[in-house]
C-alpha cells in the first residue's frame, strides 16, 4: 500500500510528540500510525526524531546585489546546502532593480531556479514599484502564488520611501498577501558612514558601529505604524536588536497583522568577531550588524516568548575574493564590501544543538520556528506539518550526534562559513522531498531539478485582529472610501 514506510521513530509536530510509524504514498504522508506494516522501503528511525522538513525563508540565491554582485550559491548549490541542513524547501528571493519589470525578473528566475533539488517559491524584491507594476504586474505575480514580496528601508537604490511602502503595502492588502521589509533608517546609516569615514575609520570593524541599534529600533516603529495606517500585514525580517523585538512583541499584543523573524547569526556572533586581524573580519559583515551578548540572551528570551514566527538563514553567500567581498578591491573600505554571509546549511543544527540540547525551547518550538510557522505565514498549505494528506517533506534527526562545523560539511559554493568550529549536537541524517530520499547519511540523493514550484496561499491571519485608523473609517471620516 505504501511507496515508502518510517518506522520505529519518534514523530514530532509544532504541537506533539509520539511514537509511530509513517506511510508514505505519491508523494504524500498516507497514514501515520502506531504500526505500519509494509512498503516498498521501510526507512528505520529508532531512536532518531521525525520531523517537518525545514522551511527555509529567508535567501539570496542566484541573486545580484543593487551593486551587481551576483551570490555564490546558485539554484542547484543552494538548494544541496540547504538539503544537507534538514531542509525540503525553500523560499529565496526575486529581486527587482530600478527599471525592471516584474514580469521579467520571474522569467528569469524561473529559469535559473529549474536546477533545484527541492521545492521552492520566491519572495519578489520590489525597489521600482511604478503603476504598470502595482497595477498590472503584481497581480499577476499574485494569481501565480507568489504571495509575499520584500521591500528596503535602507541602501539609496533600494530605499522605497514611506510612501512607496504604503502604496505596496495597500496593493498587498487589496490581493492578501503580506509584505517583507529590511527595518533600518537610512538616514542614520548615512551619517554613520560619513562621520567614520571622516576619521578614516573604514576597517571591516567598523561596519559594526555603522549601523546603530536606534537605526533599527526607528525604522521598525515607522514600519510598523505605516502597516497599521492601511491595516495591512507585515514581516519584519532579521529582527538583531532587543529594542526591535521589544517593539515587534508589543505591537503583536495590540492585535497588528504582524510576523517577525531573527537569525542565528544575531545568537551566535558579536561586533568583536569583526575585529579579526586583517580582512577576516568581513566574513562575519551582514546588515544588520550582528550586536553584543546582551542582545543575544534577549533575542533568545524573545524566541522563547513567541516573538518571533521563525529562525531564518538570510543566507547571503559572497565568498571571501574578488568576486564577492572585495569585487571592489582587497582594501575597499566596509561601505564597499559585500555585506552578507552564509548560513543555509547550518541554522537548523545550530538552532537544535543552541535552542534545544540546551534547554532553551522545546522539540515542539523547534519545528515550529524551522518549519510549522514558515508554512502558515507564507501560504505553503501542503508542507510544513506531518498529517496524513500533507507532501511527505520529512527530516530524520539524530538528537545525540555530533558535529563540529567545517565548511566542507556546508555543501554550499562557499569559500568560507561563519560557523567554523562550532561544536554542535543534533544532526539531521535522512531528508524526504515529496517521499524522495533526497539526502541520507552525508551522500546526496537528489538529482538536479527535481525539485518543484510552489504556488502559494495567501498569509493566513487567523487570531490577528488588526489596526482600524480612525482616519480611513468611513464611519469616522465623513465617508471617505481612502484605503481598502
Amino acid at each position: 500500500m505504501f511507496d515508502t514506510v518510517i518506522h520505529s521513530g519518534t514523530v514530532v509536530t509544532a504541537t506533539d510528540t509520539f511514537r509511530g510509524d509513517i506511510g508514505i504514498r505519491g508523494g504524500r504522508i498516507a497514514a501515520i500510525a502506531e504500526r505500519i506494516e509494509g512498503g516498498e522501503r521501510r526507512i528505520d528511525a529508532g531512536n532518531r526524531l521525525v520531523l517537518p522538513g525545514g522551511i527555509e525563508a529567508h535567501a539570496h540565491i542566484a541573486q545580484e546585489s543593487s551593486a551587481g554582485v551576483m551570490t555564490a550559491d546558485d539554484y542547484y548549490s543552494g538548494s544541496v546546502s540547504a538539503a544537507f541542513g534538514g531542509n525540503s524547501s525553500f523560499i529565496p528571493f526575486a529581486g527587482q532593480h530600478r527599471g525592471q519589470s516584474v514580469d521579467d525578473v520571474l522569467a528569469t528566475y524561473d529559469a535559473r531556479a529549474k536546477r533545484s533539488v527541492i521545492d521552492y517559491s520566491y519572495h519578489l524584491i520590489i525597489s521600482d514599484p511604478t503603476e504598470n507594476v502595482l497595477t498590472e504586474e503584481l497581480p499577476r505575480a499574485f494569481k501565480r502564488g507568489i504571495t509575499s514580496f520584500k521591500v528596503f528601508m535602507t541602501y539609496d537604490l533600494m530605499n522605497l520611501g514611506d510612501g512607496g511602502m504604503l502604496d505596496i503595502l495597500t496593493v498587498a492588502k487589496e490581493h492578501g498577501a503580506i509584505t517583507m521589509v529590511h527595518a533600518e533608517n537610512n538616514e542614520m546609516v548615512k551619517w554613520m558612514n560619513r562621520r567614520l569615514a571622516a576619521k578614516g575609520l573604514t576597517a571591516p570593524k567598523y561596519h559594526a558601529i555603522s549601523r546603530p541599534e536606534l537605526a533599527e529600533e526607528e525604522a521598525v516603529n515607522r514600519a510598523i505604524s505605516l502597516a497599521k495606517l492601511v491595516d495591512a500585514p507585515l514581516f519584519i525580517v532579521h529582527v538583531s536588536t532587543a529594542g526591535g523585538a521589544a517593539l515587534v512583541q508589543r505591537a503583536k499584543l495590540d492585535g497588528a497583522k504582524l510576523f517577525a523573524e531573527t537569525c542565528p547569526q544575531y545568537l551566535a556572533l558579536t561586533r568583536h568577531d569583526l575585529d579579526r586581524p586583517g580582512r577576516e573580519g568581513a566574513k562575519f559583515m551582514c546588515s544588520p550588524p550582528v550586536r553584543d551578548h546582551a542582545t543575544q540572551d534577549a533575542l533568545w528570551k524573545h524566541i522563547q516568548a513567541g516573538t518571533f514566527e521563525s529562525v531564518s538563514s538570510d543566507h547571503a553567500p559572497y565568498r571571501f575574493d574578488e568576486t564577492g567581498k572585495f569585487t571592489a578591491g582587497l582594501d575597499a573600505p566596509y561601505p564597499k564590501i559585500a555585506n552578507g554571509m552564509p548560513g543555509i546549511a547550518a541554522r537548523l543544527p545550530y538552532l537544535f544543538s543552541e535552542g534545544v540540547v540546551k534547554g532553551r525551547i522545546t522539540l515542539q518550538q523547534f519545528v515550529a520556528l524551522s518549519s510549522t510557522n514558515a508554512a502558515k505565514t507564507f501560504g505553503m498549505t501542503q508542507k510544513g506539518s506531518l498529517y496524513p494528506g500533507m507532501d511527505a517533506d520529512i527530516a530524520i534527526w539524530n538528537p545525540e550526534a555530533t558535529r563540529t562545523v567545517t565548511l566542507a560539511d556546508q555543501h554550499d559554493n562557499m569559500d568560507f562559513t561563519p560557523f567554523e568550529g562550532m561544536a554542535l549536537t543534533g544532526v539531521p541524517e535522512v531528508v524526504l522531498n515529496r517521499g524522495q530520499v533526497i539526502v541520507e547519511h552525508g551522500e546526496l540523493r537528489a538529482v538536479e531539478g527535481q525539485g518543484r514550484f510552489i504556488a502559494r496561499a495567501t498569509v493566513d491571519l487567523t487570531g490577528k485582529p488588526g489596526y482600524r485608523s480612525k482616519e480611513l473609517d468611513p464611519a469616522q471620516n465623513f465617508g471617505a472610501e481612502i484605503a481598502p
